[in-house]
């Protein structure tokens, strides 16, 4: 029963945290319940980066103070316990005289690592850890491959057929899937650090890459564009929201690089690798000069299919319309090198879901240890 009673405060908490997505980025969503005698009296989450956390908002919100001296604080992350932009959160239940405190999931970031839970228990808090841990790492899954292994985490967006293909032959892709896909599309760029594509997809399909089909900021523009193609009047350079084109360390320097940066766009230059710019080169810039935890990929399957073979891909969602372009339409993947069915790329499949008339599959690729 008492198990039974975490978990359903424990998913307020993680329904709490949701609603800093898109806000609270390079930090993670984080949400706060306080309880007392089996009723609510207070709860809060992390709204926006460099405000106070959700443990704070929460005891904040309680009327009484002395009420928390007989109450359970439940977190879905472990209450920091460094300085930062705010104080530790672990220093502040401490002197609350919260008693009890039930956490979703340790905090990979290495100032905190267990150091909160264990500043809480020598304070001699009974501190409970692990319920609904997979679902608080789910939460914060970017967060946490960011200080894991120092990359940014990476969901791969298709809108194909039924049969697969994302244009047809002379690329056209407007439009495949339907409006409630493509809104549910701008919701995810809203709660997405960065949106990248190629200039190629660009050109084709002269997407903005903004959120418009619903409310929201709009993330990064990222695009990969090798010999500077793009048009500096294209939609992505307008000044809605911040682009960057990654190109070659060749372009950097060439007149047509000063025309986007007088525009406003952002350069950076990747070494080569094959035909392409090297995208494993691409994400660590992403992550390490822009603090970007969360990338979502828009593109064809040239690079679908280098991504994936590269394993450099965490989550795919795929958008599949109830239509058939058949062998006149362009493929959703390249070539993987995949020669047997024993070769064959896996993934684990969420509960799929409808938009409209589309059918949405979520896959978490399975690639072992991380390349």
């Amino acid at each position: 029963m008492e198990m039974q009673e975490h978990r359903r405060w424990m998913a307020r908490c993680i329904e709490l945290a949701r609603k800093g997505a898109g806000s609270v980025s390079p930090n993670p969503m984080v949400g706060s319940v306080i309880v007392r005698n089996g009723e609510l009296i207070g709860n809060g989450y992390h709204e926006r980066y460099g405000e106070p956390h959700a443990e704070v908002n929460a005891i904040r919100s309680v009327g009484d103070p002395e009420l928390l001296k007989d109450a359970t604080l439940y977190v879905n992350l472990e209450p920091c316990s460094h300085y930062g932009k705010t104080p530790p959160c672990s220093d502040l239940i401490v002197r609350m005289g919260i008693p009890r405190v039930v956490v979703g999931c340790l905090d990979p970031h290495e100032k905190v690592a267990g150091k909160g839970i264990a500043r809480m228990r020598a304070a001699g808090i009974d501190v409970v850890t692990g319920v609904m841990e997979a679902e608080s790492m789910e939460l914060n899954e970017a967060f946490i491959k960011s200080h894991t292994l120092q990359q940014p985490f990476v969901t791969l967006k298709i809108a194909q057929t039924l049969d697969g293909r994302t244009a047809v032959a002379s690329g056209e892709s407007r439009w495949i899937t339907s409006e409630e896909s493509r809104r549910e599309v701008h919701r995810l760029r809203a709660v997405t650090d960065a949106v990248l594509t190629t200039s190629r997809t660009a050109i084709a399909d002269n997407a903005a890459l903004t959120v418009r089909l619903c409310e929201g900021r709009n993330p990064m523009r990222v695009v990969l564009d090798r010999r500077l193609s793009l048009s500096p009047d294209h939609a992505l350079c307008g000044a809605e929201a911040s682009t960057l084109i990654v190109t070659s360390h060749a372009m950097l320097g060439t007149p047509r690089a000063a025309v986007f940066k007088d525009k406003g766009v952002m350069l950076e230059g990747v070494g080569l690798a094959g035909a392409g710019l090297d995208v494993r080169q691409v994400f660590s810039m992403l992550h390490d000069r822009y603090s970007v935890l969360s990338v979502m990929v828009e593109c064809g399957g040239v690079l679908a299919g280098e991504l994936v073979r590269q394993r450099l891909v965490d989550r795919l969602l795929c958008f599949i319309a109830p239509k058939l372009f058949g062998g006149d339409g362009l493929p959703s993947f390249g070539a993987l090198g995949v020669t047997s069915p024993g070769d064959a790329v896996g993934l684990n499949f969420s509960e799929p879901r409808m938009f409209g008339p589309d059918l949405c599959v979520e896959g978490r690729f399975v690639w072992g240890d991380q390349a």
